[in-house]
């Protein structure tokens, strides 16, 4: 199988901080891959390569076949990648439903002339929530008044309604409840099923080892092993972390 994204001997340094030293990984497609590690290892900083906010000093990651060289996050979604940071990366004065159509909205168009579409955009915010079921309120409510879990939910709405190719979920539960943790593996799974790819940066081992179907293990800014997850173990993951057992 080709893969989807093939990560090649990636360096960055930030300085004199060495935050990524030659690594190298697979995402393949219509598969949940999982990248695990410390804090510190290098997962988040390799996924903002990848979402194009950072640029590798050397190496190459081919996309879909093609080398990328990103010049921003625009650059990113526009080859397919969607990404769900940490940060949820949400304007908190905009409403849910601008935020689900922040630089995608929908137009009217009049000869050279466009409108916004509110309406449209608006009962489309409606049912990508639905879609999702989770505890959000009013798509007309700003993002400033919800909570952390339901923030969350947005910024994995707008990633999983517009995905393309990939899918990069950075920590996607962390702030969400037990119904709503399910909820969101649920669409992770059903993403798969889709014929997506995900990518999926968890320290919850039991989600990774029930949701992903390859997993990569960082330590120190290192790719240092990779295991199908039906043949490995929590412990034997916990083991290349730390270091204890070799890749």
């Amino acid at each position: 199988m080709t893969a989807l994204v093939d990560v090649k001997d990636v360096n960055l340094a930030f300085g004199s901080v060495q935050a990524l030293r030659d690594v190298s990984l697979q995402v393949q497609p219509g598969e949940i891959t999982a990248l695990v590690g410390d804090n510190g290892a290098g997962k988040s900083t390799l996924v903002r390569c990848l979402s194009g906010i950072h640029r590798p000093d050397g190496g190459e990651i081919v996309f879909d076949g093609t080398p990328i060289d990103f010049h921003s996050p625009e650059d990113a979604r526009k080859a397919g990648i969607e990404t769900v940071h940490q940060n949820l990366a949400l304007v908190e004065d905009l409403t849910v439903w601008q935020n689900l159509f922040l630089n995608r909205e929908l137009v009217h168009s009049f000869g050279p002339f466009g409108v916004l579409n509110r309406p449209a955009m608006k009962r489309e915010a409606q049912r990508m929530v639905s879609a999702l079921a989770v505890n959000v309120p009013d798509v007309a409510s700003k993002v400033r008044r919800l909570s952390g879990g339901q923030r969350q939910a947005v910024s994995i709405c707008r990633a999983a309604s517009f995905s393309s190719k990939l899918v990069i979920m950075d920590e996607p539960t962390a702030a969400l409840g037990v119904q709503e943790t399910a909820r969101v593996e649920d669409l992770i799974k059903g993403l798969r099923d889709e014929g997506h790819a995900v990518l999926l940066i968890s320290h919850n081992f039991a989600q990774v080892l029930k949701l992903s179907d390859q997993v990569w293990v960082m330590r120190s800014g290192r790719c240092v092993g990779g295991r199908r997850t039906e043949a490995t173990t929590g412990e034997e993951i916990v083991a290349l972390i730390t270091g204890a057992l070799a890749a």
